[in-house]
Formats: C-alpha cells, structure tokens, sequence
C-alpha cells in the first residue's frame, strides 16, 4: 500500500484530533507533516502524536502532500494558502474544517490553479478547550461532518479524499455552499452568540452580580459552555457569515420580542405554549437526529 502524506495546517484541536484519528488507524501507512508556529508547538504536536514531523517551514510541510487538511481559524485559511501555493505538487488535494464555506470556497476558486483542487468541509465537532493539548483520536466519531458536493471536482479525487476522512469514523453528509452556511447560523453560529450574551447579560447584572454568582449552577454553566470557546475563532466565523447570523439573530430577536409581551401582559397560556412546543419540538428534533447521528 502506498504511504498517504498529509498536511495539516493548523495542528490544534481539529488538526490534532484529525492526526491522532488518522494515525491510530492507519500507522505507518500515513505520514503526517503539521504546520506550527513556535517550537513549543512543533513539540507538543509531534510529542503526542498527531504529527510525524512538525515545522514552521511551509515548504517542509506541503511539498510532498497528497492532502492538505486546513485548520486554521477561517480568515487565516484564504492567505494562508496564498502562501502555500508556490509548494503545493500537481494533483494536491485541498480541504478544511472551517465553519463557514462560501466565503473560502469563493476566494480559493479565484486563486487555485487547475492542478490543485479543493473540496470543502466542516466537521461539526468540538470543545471548548482549544489546542492541541486538548485534542482527541475520537473527537469526529459519530459526529455529523459535512462535505460539500462539487460537481467541478473529479469523483476520483473527491473518492480519495473520503478514502482518508472516514477512518474518522465521523457520520458524512452533503450540503452545497448556501445551505450549509444557513444551517450552521441556526444550529452552531447563533447559539454561540446567545451563549456569550447570557455570559454578557450577567456581567452586566450591576450591585446583583455578587449575588447572581452565588446561585449559578447547572442550567447556566450547562446554557453557556460554549461560551468559553476561542474568540479569534467566532470572531472570524461571524465575520464570513454575516447575513445568514444576522438573519438568524433577528428571527430569534422576533421570537424573544413574543416572549417579552406575553410576560409583560401576563399571558400565561401564551408563555406555556410557547415552552411546550419547543419541549415537544426539540424532543422530536434529538430523537430524529439521533437516528443518523450523534448530537452529544
């Protein structure tokens, strides 16, 4: 069997992870090179084995790739494989796990040469740690991770692509470029945003924070957890999916303004709907997606 030899641009907690799945299950059979910035990073990917070789010499790392796995926040994708191109070889293989598409996928169309090619992901998965200290060989298992379907891309090259990712043992499905990025507004981007501003709504909570903070407990550690997720990350992802955030933030603006005058005009009938349908929704949602993957 011929070596694979991928690179991943961006060894944290999705590149990290990538390498430690792919290597668990493949061994010697793969060669993982790993962009890193300083030394101690080179260290720490290579120490725990996510990479066999880490450098900050892009050369170093993508020459000889067949793959190059991009994992960097999303603004830093675009320029960064500006940079890369001079060393990328005929047939090379692009791919990412940024949370938004379109804006990646428009900007690379107008760069990559006809040699190059480049199929977009998303892996719906995470932590709220960040790095590759906090990366896992079994952060993608079960998890939905979507690939973008190119008709300009060669089924033989899309084919080696997923040959490589399902050793993730993640659960693939198809999107194109705009239904993607609305649907990751809905189900990812905003209640990120919703999460922060609960973080924001207590802090600005004035002479009630010290009490407010003695009677936290799981409902609000378990609503905003994702609050403590990396803000280089979300500020870039708000920044390449801004219409679809804003549409979706002004829907559930809409919705919470329905609450406001149901509690102010003491409709208690209103307000009980309004939390027995979303109950009886989101029950029916779970069970649903559970059927084809794991939401945990």
């Amino acid at each position: 069997m011929m070596q694979t030899k991928l690179a991943i641009i961006g060894v944290g907690l999705i590149g990290g992870s990538l390498g430690l799945a792919l290597k668990d299950a493949l061994g010697e059979d793969i060669h993982i090179t790993g962009l890193c910035r300083t030394e101690t990073s080179m260290c720490a990917a290579m120490a725990c084995g996510a990479v066999d070789f880490a450098s900050s010499d892009l050369k170093e790392v993508v020459g000889e790739a067949d793959i190059v796995y991009l994992s960097p926040p999303v603004l830093q994708i675009v320029p960064m494989v500006e940079r890369i191109l001079p060393y990328l070889k005929d047939g090379a293989i692009l791919t990412d796990a940024g949370s938004t598409k379109g804006y990646i996928y428009e900007a690379l169309h107008r760069i990559l040469p006809p040699h190059v090619y480049y199929v977009p992901g998303h892996p719906m998965t995470g932590r709220e740690k960040s790095g590759v200290e906090a990366a896992t060989k079994d952060l993608f298992v079960g998890k939905a991770y979507v690939i973008i379907d190119d008709e300009t891309v060669p089924q033989k090259v899309k084919e080696r692509l997923m040959a490589l990712l399902r050793h993730t043992r993640a659960n693939f499905t198809t999107l194109d470029l705009a239904q993607h990025d609305r649907c990751a507004a809905v189900i990812s981007h905003v209640p990120h945003l919703a999460a922060a501003a609960l973080v924001t709504l207590l802090n600005r909570s004035g002479d009630d924070l010290d009490s407010c903070l003695k009677l936290i407990g799981g409902g609000f550690k378990d609503t905003t957890r994702i609050a403590s997720s990396n803000a280089d990350m979300w500020a870039d992802i708000c920044m390449t999916n801004g219409v679809p955030i804003a549409d979706s933030l002004r829907e559930l603006q809409a919705i919470l303004g329905e609450v406001i005058t149901a509690v102010e005009c003491g409709d208690r009938q209103a307000v009980h709907d309004y939390f027995a349908a979303s109950k009886e929704r989101r029950d029916s949602i779970l069970h649903d997606a559970e059927q084809k993957f794991d939401t945990n």
